[in-house]
């Protein structure tokens, strides 16, 4: 997961302004924001993309020469197969939308159904900053479970949408560091903001949603408390692997997640 500085920032503040409790201790759901049509998506003015790099990846095929691909695509080839079946028939044009790529990865990949919604995206370029929500119990407010950050997986307006990672909010995992080569049993940790909070973290692998790892629940709460579990994983060597962390049980099984991208060593 990344640590979010990049021009999607100041729409992350006014999220936080107008969520309830948001960022405090008693704070139980993820970013509340009131939607009345789907938005669509806005692009602001260019600037500087400043999350940090990741280090290569065993499989080679970094997204843009400096992001892991987690979904959908594991390599610029599966890529660049789908863009010529796309230029023959038109195939899974969902794809070339940043939105529903983000979505399909939330609800398809990381099973997460609760989160089916939309509240904001914004487009910088080649990158796009999608906030995945869930719907109130009450009212037309979406909550907002984590900013999902993905990058066109080659040049030209029918490249795929690839998803990166997450940005940071008030949870966050920063541990292991994006990009890194692991080995099994893994430390995993970061911070959350809120009460009574119960984090699942997966490890996943491309091509499969059944989990190689999974490790299940560790108790967290406060203000910018740190967390940490450790999980077991199998995995074929030379693979990229997507890390998820999740907490939930309040209002929705999951309520909010973040996710980072590590290689498993070729040999």
């Amino acid at each position: 997961m990344k640590r979010f500085t990049g021009p999607a920032l100041p729409l992350l503040i006014v999220l936080a302004m107008t969520a309830t409790g948001c960022g405090a201790v008693g704070d139980r759901r993820g970013s509340s924001v009131t939607v009345t049509a789907s938005p669509e998506e806005t692009t602001p003015p260019a600037g500087p993309e400043t999350t940090p790099p990741g280090t290569p990846s065993p499989r080679g095929g970094l997204v843009a020469g400096r992001y892991q691909p987690l979904w959908p695509f594991s390599t610029p080839g599966e890529a660049m197969a789908w863009r010529e079946a796309h230029r023959r028939d038109g195939r899974e044009a969902w794809h070339l939308d940043a939105r529903r790529t983000a979505l399909a990865f939330t609800r398809d990949f990381l099973r997460f159904t609760e989160i089916d919604r939309v509240a904001e995206s914004v487009r910088q370029g080649d990158h796009a900053r999608v906030h995945v929500a869930y719907q109130a119990e009450e009212g037309p407010r979406l909550l907002v479970a984590a900013v999902v950050h993905l990058v066109r997986y080659g040049s030209g307006e029918d490249a795929p949408w690839e998803v990166v990672g997450t940005d940071d909010t008030s949870f966050s995992l920063t541990r292991p560091r994006y990009g890194a080569t692991v080995r099994s049993p893994l430390t995993v940790g970061g911070r959350i903001t809120g009460v009574d909070e119960s984090v699942k973290v997966q490890v996943l692998r491309p091509g499969s949603t059944t989990p190689v790892g999974e490790s299940c629940c560790v108790g967290a709460g406060g203000t910018g408390s740190p967390w940490s579990a450790r999980v077991s994983f199998k995995a074929p060597p030379g693979r990229t692997l997507t890390v998820v962390a999740s907490t939930g049980g309040h209002v929705a099984t999951v309520e909010r997640f973040a996710v980072t991208g590590v290689n498993v060593p070729a040999s």
